[in-house]
């Protein structure tokens, strides 16, 4: 058996409830079988069995109190993956779904993620299983207190740096820095997707969404194409999806679709961003009262319909593994010819392979939405130096990491004998590359 599939049934047979987390380990090291097979030290270090270990995980429990004076108890995490190049990075989400697996399937993305940036940024995740959604601010920032009451203890500006993810935005980062500042009396860069009042940093709302597109850009443009006159679908509605259309519609691409949990519009003369924003950022309604200030446009129930609308390039930037098999059949049969992920593992392992077989430009997450950590790991630049950049410097370099992501995955895809066209490979190798060589030289640890 080769070292790649030793390592795998190990890493399966220890984490056999773990799917998430199964699903990305097997995608990654997939792709790694020839490079490894070049590097026989690696073999020798043991450095797969240590990269798919996390360094640390951290469970506990965050007791809080809701408006009714009743106790509620969440389980809170933080997987600190790997920080062989930097201090631990990645968001926290709130969300039901939260669990270990979920946590170490994000936390292990982020590794090759914060990589790919070029930026000394390790990879780290974490969260709960609280759910914002209906919560009253005072019961957001007693949970959130509690939150960080535990986790203070665990992060640092030059071990640990938190961002936001699902369910933490700049309401709920308000909160946990508040409380960190309260517990440690440091004003510190501890966590990134600040206010701009107190070390956030311009372009961050948007780097995200703007990233994809970057990347997306730099895939059409060395192929002689261009987002002018193309017909696209963003899924979901949040801070990703929203600023990903915007910036595609500046390109001069026409968004014809978005959804939320509940379902999606479709809107042949292109979506109104802005009405989007309204709902979803300022009333906090769902998108199916878009189609009462766009009467023109349909509401469908059933968010997963959003994949069999004709489309040129596909940006699903909701969840994981919101394109299953059935749903990349149907954008291939109804002509895409390019998905570019915005949210972090969107499409199953199936739906990857169908995507290769028909010739679909694919664009993984690790790399299309790397924006978002990578500005966030400019804002510790900022707040390490006591200083602020403007939007246009921030954003300027934000294309430069996009483009700077996507020589690195093409040159890595061509030097290890794959196609110019399979970032999926490029992606993780690259990533890998840079990871592997600082483990290696930092010995046993």
């Amino acid at each position: 058996m080769e070292y790649v599939d030793q390592v795998l049934a190990a890493v399966k047979e220890k984490n056999a409830y773990e799917p998430e987390f199964l699903q990305t380990a097997t995608e990654v090291l997939g792709s790694l079988r020839r490079v490894v097979e070049q590097h026989p030290e690696y073999r020798d270090a043991k450095l797969l069995e240590r990269l798919v270990e996390p360094e640390r995980i951290i469970t506990f429990r965050v007791p809080w109190v809701d408006d009714k004076g009743e106790y509620q108890i969440n389980r809170g995490f933080r997987v600190q993956f790997n920080s062989a190049i930097g201090p631990y990075k990645g968001g926290l989400r709130f969300h039901p779904s939260v669990n270990q697996s979920i946590m170490k399937f994000l936390g292990f993305e982020q590794i090759f993620k914060n990589s790919l940036t070029g930026l000394p940024i390790g990879g780290g995740k974490g969260g709960s299983d609280f759910d914002p959604k209906g919560k009253s601010d005072n019961e957001v920032m007693r949970f959130c207190q509690s939150f960080m009451t535990e986790l203070y203890r665990h992060i640092g500006p030059d071990c640990d740096v938190p961002a936001g993810d699902i369910g933490v935005g700049g309401r709920e980062i308000g909160y946990l820095y508040g409380q960190y500042k309260r517990i440690t009396g440091q004003y510190c860069g501890v966590l990134t997707g600040k206010g701009l009042t107190y070390g956030g940093s311009l372009a961050r709302t948007e780097a995200t969404g703007f990233g994809v597109i970057y990347l997306a850009n730099q895939v059409l443009t060395h192929r002689g194409k261009s987002l002018e006159g193309k017909k696209v679908i963003v899924s979901g509605s949040g801070n990703v999806a929203i600023y990903a259309a915007k910036k595609a519609q500046e390109l001069g691409a026409t968004v014809i679709a978005m959804c939320d949990s509940n379902g999606y519009i479709y809107d042949k003369d292109g979506v109104d961003i802005a009405v989007i924003q309204d709902l979803k950022e300022v009333r906090r309604a769902r998108i199916k009262e878009y189609v009462s200030a766009r009467p023109s446009a349909e509401y469908h129930e059933g968010f997963r319909g959003i994949w069999n609308i004709p489309c040129d390039i596909a940006f699903p930037c909701a969840t994981q593994n919101e394109i299953d098999l059935d749903a990349a059949k149907a954008l291939i049969q109804n002509g895409c010819w390019m998905v570019c992920e915005g949210s972090n593992m969107p499409s199953t392992l199936e739906a990857m392979e169908a995507f290769e077989q028909a010739g679909i430009l694919f664009v993984p997450s690790k790399a299309a939405n790397a924006g978002g950590v990578a500005v966030s790991a400019l804002e510790m630049s900022q707040n390490s130096l006591r200083l602020s950049w403007t939007f246009e410097e921030v954003d300027q370099r934000l294309q430069g990491i996009m483009a700077n992501i996507y020589q690195n995955m093409s040159s890595a895809a061509a030097e290890y004998g794959k196609s110019a066209d399979d970032f999926v490979s490029g992606a993780n190798v690259a990533a890998f590359l840079k990871v592997s060589n600082a483990m290696m030289a930092q010995g046993l640890v």
